[in-house]
């Protein structure tokens, strides 16, 4: 158990830093950035300072690779790397690094990459702080941000930067890198094996973060290495008695394959889930589970049992299912199921994709929950929805007609000879605001498409809504 042990304890350092790409090259995902000509890769492969005032700020969410293409562009460029932490430098630690790399350009004549983890944490001050070093080509800044740029970091900064959205790493993604993590002599270096639902389990789990699923991965190591040197443990020397006492054939298939016949400890789903303390979701993004949780997740909240609503959101969020996607099923809901029995719904969907959009997960998870309770627990009705899919059947059907001829449009010449605009009434004119007037083409009227329910507002809008079309119809 050697060197199992040193394959799975190296030192104090994580199993994400060993893993951790030395040029861009070995990035996961991010191929919207990292193709020929980008500006990722001319810079990284610019020795001669060329592109040295080409500062870029990074924003996507954690995980997905932002201190490692820093750390790569100045491996691969050989620039002098410094790294800050928003969190715990302040401005003297900025006018240090500018100082010193001003020093080192004038007389060694190597350029600086500022690595700026978590820009978005630093004040208005700070920020200000790194303008003269980005300005003169002092250093070429690498800010990351897991908040919208717009909103976090100051204009001057942004105009100088050039801005690169990272995106969550694909399944397959993150697949790569485990395989990549247990192989390689830099992780794990090929001390045990994982099965294929384990595998899964850790893609699922990482939820497109590469840290995540890395780190899942040696939990699950180390948790594998230590049940299989227990002795009772299945697979040792219990299993063999059982055989029947077949001690020299065991003894001679060992001398035979050699140290390379030592079993490794084997990786599986519910390691992980022991590991990791989590319980491991039946559910594929692009499988049947995907579908199935997002279809009860609907009808609970058009059902308006929010006790349901919550628990299908709670089991897309642990699933990682794309935090976008939810918000933008509960949009949907908001006029599909609500509509104008609560008016506020559709506001308060759009506040939550926003505000998931702005602050990121996990803490979006809580302005969605707040989405799916007043949603849930709003009055219902799917009048406007309903009343659209019926107009744009006719739309389909040819049942159309011409504009009438006082809505046509008059201001252009010649216009008024063809009658566009004749008789037209202006509501404004009127004391009440409405006006008697047809509206509809001449095939289409009388024609109801809206037709409001007695839930919530929809029944004052219901009686207001007669009363419109009794004025504006008069006769029709």
């Amino acid at each position: 158990m050697g060197e199992l042990g040193t394959g799975l304890r190296s030192g104090a350092t994580p199993l994400a830093v060993r893993m951790r790409p030395t040029s861009l090259h070995e990035v996961a995902g991010q191929r919207h950035l990292l193709g020929p000509g980008s500006p990722l890769i001319a810079l990284a492969g610019d020795r001669s300072g060329t592109s040295g005032s080409v500062s870029v700020i990074l924003w996507g969410p954690p995980g997905t690779g932002k201190t490692t293409i820093a750390q790569a562009i100045a491996r691969s460029s050989g620039r002098k790397f410094v790294e800050l932490s928003a969190v715990t430098a302040g401005v003297r630690d900025v006018r240090q690094v500018m100082e010193e790399a001003q020093a080192s350009r004038d007389l060694y004549g190597l350029s600086t990459v500022l690595f700026l983890d978590e820009i978005h944490r630093f004040t208005k001050a700070q920020q200000d702080a790194l303008l003269p070093g980005v300005e003169n080509g002092w250093v070429i800044l690498v800010a990351a941000t897991t908040e919208n740029p717009s909103f976090s970091v100051i204009s001057p900064l942004l105009s100088r930067s050039l801005l690169l959205t990272l995106e969550l790493l694909s399944d397959d993604d993150v697949g790569a890198l485990v395989d990549r993590a247990v192989a390689d002599p830099r992780g794990l270096g090929g001390a045990v094996e994982v099965d294929p639902e384990a595998r899964a389990a850790l893609v699922r789990l990482a939820s497109g973060d590469a840290r995540r699923a890395l780190t899942a991965l040696e939990a699950a190591s180390v948790a594998a290495a230590s049940m299989a040197a227990q002795p009772d443990a299945p697979g040792e020397a219990g299993d063999g008695d059982a055989s029947g006492g077949s001690g020299e054939e065991d003894s001679g298939e060992a001398d035979d394959s050699g140290e390379a016949s030592a079993a490794r400890p084997l990786v599986t789903a519910e390691i992980v889930a022991l590991a990791v303390d989590r319980a491991l979701l039946r559910y594929d993004r692009n499988g049947d589970e995907h579908y199935d949780v997002i279809s009860a997740f609907i009808k609970s909240v058009r059902g308006s049992d929010v006790d349901a609503a919550l628990h299908y959101l709670a089991r897309m969020i642990e699933a990682g299912e794309d935090p976008r996607f939810i918000a933008r099923r509960i949009i949907v809901l908001a006029s599909e199921d609500i509509g104008l029995a609560d008016p506020t719904a559709l506001g308060v969907a759009v506040a939550a994709a926003d505000a998931v959009q702005f602050i990121g997960m996990p803490e979006g998870r809580i302005p969605l929950a707040q989405a799916v309770v007043h949603l849930a627990t709003a009055p219902k009705s799917n009048a406007a929805y309903v009343g659209i899919d019926r107009a744009i059947a006719d739309v389909r059907a040819g049942k159309s007609g011409r504009v009438p001829k006082h809505l046509r449009d008059a201001h252009y010449p010649g216009a008024k000879r063809l009658g566009h605009g004749k008789g037209y009434r202006y509501p404004h004119d009127d004391a009440i605001g409405v006006v008697p007037q047809q509206y509809l083409p001449d095939p289409l009227r009388g024609s109801v498409y809206y037709e409001p329910t007695e839930h919530g507002n929809e029944r004052e809008l219901s009686v207001r809504l007669a009363k419109l079309r009794r004025i504006v119809r008069g006769g029709d």
